[in-house]
């Protein structure tokens, strides 16, 4: 109860983290391109992370036998590499949509991957309840009044970032399979791999210079050690004392964060429609999550 306790607080943190990251990826499109700073981002992540990883190691004395590191070296780069490249799809396409839609609009769509882990897991041999149904029902029409206005049609971009979301729901999912891995050493190797995929879009479309990176600094500093290397590790810790399920439920929560740092920070509003929007979105979130399991 003590470790779920804890791991549902972590869970928290990170949704509060993501939140306020949004704000910092819509700050980072001023200066540069997404795909620079996901690479970026990332790398710093990977980075943060290696001081903890070197404390861990030289702390206590390593009795596992050569077989054993073997066998957990390659369980750790089936999950870094895994976790990597669904994280890399849906950051890439997330940060690239940014440059056009609001950090609280990116935030609620993205947290419809709550709905897509469900779903998901129907497909991994589990059965799909009744208020899931009704849950996704509730959050197509959210979904709709927040994106589609009548004098505009809907932005192709609101659409990509519900692709984005797919794969942020597949991302939770493979964390949860990869549960038992050492948490801070496999979000080391997960931002690696999405810090490497990201340099060839980078060098391919952008043009990245050292005075835009200067510029970008504060998000970039924010979106990499925070959002990245210890968010990311906090849900690789939290995911292994709860169920995945539950742990979209929390995480969802980001985008009221995002919508209240956009509104604070960034001065987005959204109007009368899209709040309703939000409201039928986390109403969504709330039912799918609800009496998931037994031993909750």
């Amino acid at each position: 109860m003590k470790n779920r306790l804890a791991g549902n607080i972590a869970l928290f943190l990170t949704a509060l983290i993501w939140g306020l990251g949004f704000v910092a990826q819509r700050a980072g499109m001023e200066f540069i391109g997404p795909f620079t700073f996901n690479a970026v981002r990332s790398f710093l992540g990977a980075l943060s992370l290696v001081p903890l990883i070197l404390w861990v190691k030289y702390s206590k004395v390593d009795t596992r036998t050569p077989i054993r590191k073997y066998v957990q070296r390659v369980g750790l780069a089936k999950a870094g590499i895994s976790c990597g490249i669904a994280l890399f799809i849906a950051m890439s396409i997330q940060q690239y949509c940014m440059q056009f839609v609001g950090a609280g609009k990116a935030g609620f769509i993205t947290a419809l991957y709550i709905i897509f882990v469900p779903i998901f897991s129907v497909f991994m041999g589990s059965k799909i309840a009744k208020r899931v149904i009704f849950s996704v029902f509730l959050s197509v029409i959210g979904l709709y009044l927040l994106c589609f206005h009548p004098d505009g049609g809907y932005s192709i971009y609101d659409l990509w970032l519900l692709i984005g979301a797919l794969f942020y729901g597949a991302h939770i999912l493979v964390v949860d399979n990869y549960s038992r891995v050492h948490p801070i050493k496999a979000s080391c190797v997960q931002f690696l791999v999405v810090g490497i995929l990201s340099l060839i879009p980078m060098f391919l479309l952008e043009n990245p210079t050292l005075n835009s990176l200067i510029e970008c600094k504060i998000p970039l500093l924010y979106a990499g050690f925070l959002a990245c290397g210890v968010a990311y590790t906090l849900q690789m810790f939290g995911q292994k004392h709860t169920f995945p399920i539950l742990a979209s439920l929390i995480l969802c929560l980001e985008s009221v964060f995002a919508v209240i740092g956009g509104a604070l920070i960034l001065g987005e509003i959204l109007n009368a429609r899209e709040i309703i929007g939000c409201i039928l979105m986390i109403s969504g979130f709330i039912i799918a999550n609800t009496k998931v399991e037994q031993r909750f």
